[in-house]
């Protein structure tokens, strides 16, 4: 990134509003995670701000989608990957044997680098969380589809066609469904694996405004290879990068986002930011 280039990403610091509230969503101490023999994130401890969006940066392999996805546990669904440490959702051990798993997906949601809805209706879609849960009335259920529309900015596009095809949606509103399809389940955490890298610009936008809104009531972290996005859009920055000894991810800065990318206290991370490494 060139020297103008870090100017104009330093410019759009600070639009995402002040976080509000004190308390803490996620908590993680001393985190290791493993595939195997291999580690691939090493002694992260983080404190994760309710009801802000926290921005997860660093360069490609350095472990952060391996620890977004360790916050409701979808990587449990690897046979050889095993979580040490501890990572709390309130007073919630979310690795321990007893937590229930279905419970913690529905508090803790998930929103994918790729649009992934299923072949299904508009409302299908949005629903099916809802209906895996357990049973709604009809009436009720109605009601829930469209307020996650609503909060999804999609309403006022497919209220017309919510028996349609999912898939006949462009690709900002298809993620935009899946973030519907989120939200449905009333979580209290949003999890989103770089949301906005296969939009073009102007969903890109559309994405990030409406993440903006949404942790007005949600704790959002969001993983994202774009210095400009994190900029933009989050209010805490965490860096990360990858060990040159063992090659596992680790947590070098954590910051209010505008000091991060304005005046770094690490190296590593004043680098990454200037695109002279990562």
């Amino acid at each position: 990134m060139s020297t103008a280039s870090r100017a104009t990403v330093a410019s759009q610091v600070g639009s995402a509003t002040q976080v509000a509230a004190p308390e803490l969503a996620l908590r993680l101490a001393n985190v290791n995670l493993y595939y195997g023999s291999f580690r691939a994130v090493k002694d992260v401890t983080l404190d994760i701000k309710a009801r802000a969006i926290t921005a997860i940066i660093g360069p490609s392999g350095c472990g952060k989608s391996t620890l977004l996805r360790s916050l409701n546990r979808i990587n449990d669904r690897t046979p050889i990957f095993r979580a040490e440490g501890t990572l709390k959702l309130g007073d919630i051990d979310i690795c321990a044997p007893t937590t229930d798993l279905v419970e913690i997906r529905r508090r803790i949601g998930m929103v994918f680098q790729r649009p992934n809805p299923f072949p299904q209706s508009i409302f299908d879609n949005v629903a099916f969380g809802l209906k895996l849960n357990g049973r709604m009335p009809r009436q009720q259920l109605t009601e829930v589809v469209e307020q996650s529309l609503r909060g999804a900015a999609l309403w006022d596009d497919v209220k017309d066609k919510l028996d349609q095809s999912a898939l006949g949606l462009s690709g900002g509103q298809q993620q935009r469904l899946c973030i519907a399809r989120a939200l449905a389940t009333r979580p209290e955490v949003l999890l989103m694996d770089e949301p906005a890298s296969a939009l073009d610009p102007i969903s890109t936008l559309r994405i990030e405004e409406l993440i903006n809104d949404l942790k007005r009531q949600y704790t959002i972290v969001i993983v994202t290879h774009n210095m400009q996005q994190a900029a933009r859009a989050s209010d805490v920055t965490v860096m990360m990068t990858m060990d040159t000894a063992d090659r596992a991810g680790n947590v070098v800065e954590v910051g209010d986002t505008n000091q991060i990318f304005t005046n770094p206290r690490d190296r590593q991370t004043e680098e990454y930011i200037t695109g002279r490494f990562g």
